[in-house]
């Protein structure tokens, strides 16, 4: 996955058709025929994210095309336009363009392609991945895409991500939960139960994995626990209810396909979630363990805090507050330092010493940054992370290529600096009078 990508020229082109046409032999993907064209085919797939102003997506634009004629009836090509269908390149974690993704035997479990650019180089990753999958075939390690439509009467096995609640487990483990519930109600004999069914379990897989179990899927077979189907008006099926600590459940109205369902879920789980925490770089663990866990980390370089005091240094650390609370979608990772503190990773990030509050945002797997060029404000700061998300802005090679040498210091305690003390001469020792004698 690309960090941020495009040129300044890029941003001039607002309004860019699509980059594809029928007449291609890449098949264009939408939000209405992925989940059948893709997660329900037993072919392999290598699926391309663009941004039709992206300029590096236009480059790989043609050889894409070649790619997908020389692997037509082979292996199946497509292409989404993320810029459009933002929700569907936000279900597979596309934070830059192009980003393609290999789709083989587990369809909820995409790869993501690291090969070069050119037609050669991503139909050998294709005939590489086909070989793979024809051998777990051969193995009888994959079931494909049938593995995700096990039976509930079978209990589905240690995998099983959809919870099965019943009268007597729902309260306790529902409504007094810190989590967000999905529950659906069925009937084992309904025919669309029977077709959410494989949604349901993919979505539940995704899910638990993309909001770390914090929203959870359940399902209640509403003809055998007929106290929760009296209790929350089932009349009909399959009914989905969303439930959330301290509030009235609601209806769940939206599509049925596992996209939509990933959707309203990872809708739920952000507007539920704490803002990430705002860290101080006090050593290497927190810089390194904050950078690797998260797509991106946004480090802030803030101007000494005798040229601050508290108040002023507060007043930084609340504007990133706000910056953390309104991208928490993202799940960034948020780092600030002292000016001169880290002064090794402030050169590597071409910051070096002047220009505080300094603002860079790292990708720390492909080991580039893009800096903060407006002012330290609010809307400065809105304006560099909405371009960011986008894949929009400029980005250099951290100096070095990794992240230099990182001194662990005292955090700091929240209040005005002091300059250091000079060191007192001790007199106690000086008989004075002693000394006046002898210099008569």
């Amino acid at each position: 996955l690309l960090f941020v990508v495009g040129t300044v020229s890029c941003t001039l082109f607002l309004a860019v058709n699509g980059l594809y046409s029928a007449s291609d032999d890449v098949i264009e993907l939408t939000p209405t025929n992925f989940n059948k064209e893709v997660i329900q085919s037993e072919s392999l797939w290598l699926v391309e994210f663009y941004a039709p102003w992206c300029g590096h997506c236009q480059r790989l634009t043609p050889e894409w095309k070649k790619a997908a004629t020389a692997l037509k009836g082979v292996v199946k090509v497509g292409a989404v336009d993320a810029d459009k269908h933002q929700s569907l390149g936000g279900q597979y974690g596309v934070r830059g363009f192009p980003t393609i993704k290999i789709f083989g035997a587990n369809k909820n479990k995409a790869e993501d392609y690291q090969g070069g650019r050119t037609s050669d180089a991503i139909v050998d990753a294709a005939l590489s991945a086909l070989r793979s999958l024809v051998k777990e075939r051969l193995s009888g390690r994959s079931g494909g895409y049938s593995s995700g439509k096990q039976s509930r009467e079978s209990g589905g096995g240690d995998k099983k991500d959809v919870i099965e609640l019943t009268d007597d487990s729902f309260d306790k483990n529902v409504i007094n939960s810190d989590d967000v519930w999905m529950v659906e109600f069925y009937a084992p004999w309904c025919g669309h139960c029977k077709n959410l069914e494989p949604e349901w379990a993919a979505a539940a897989t995704e899910v638990k994995e993309q909001t770390k179990g914090k929203v959870k899927l359940a399902a209640v077979d509403a003809t055998v626990n007929q106290v929760l189907a009296s209790r929350y008006g089932i009349r009909g099926f399959p009914t989905i209810k969303i439930f959330q600590k301290g509030e009235d459940p609601v209806d769940y109205d939206g599509g049925r396909t596992r996209s939509d369902i990933i959707a309203r879920a990872l809708d739920l789980f952000s507007d539920n979630a704490p803002p990430p925490e705002l860290l101080e770089i006090i050593s290497e663990d927190v810089l390194k363990t904050t950078c690797d866990a998260h797509q991106l980390c946004i480090i802030s370089v803030l101007p000494h805090i005798l040229d601050t005091g508290a108040s002023g240094r507060n007043s930084y650390l609340d504007v990133m507050l706000k910056m953390a609370e309104k991208y928490k979608k993202k799940m960034w990772g948020w780092l600030w330092t002292e000016a001169g503190a880290q002064s090794d990773l402030e050169s590597s990030l071409g910051i070096g010493g002047f220009g505080y509050p300094a603002m860079a945002a790292v990708n720390a797997r492909k080991m580039k940054f893009a800096l903060l060029k407006g002012s330290f404000s609010e809307q400065g700061i809105n304006e560099f992370l909405r371009e960011l998300s986008v894949g929009r802005g400029s980005t250099a090679p951290v100096g070095g290529g990794a992240f230099p040498k990182i001194h662990s210091v005292e955090p700091w305690d929240g209040k005005d600096g002091e300059l250091p003390v000079e060191d007192d001469i001790d007199l106690s020792d000086v008989d004075l009078d002693d000394w006046d004698k002898d210099e008569l």
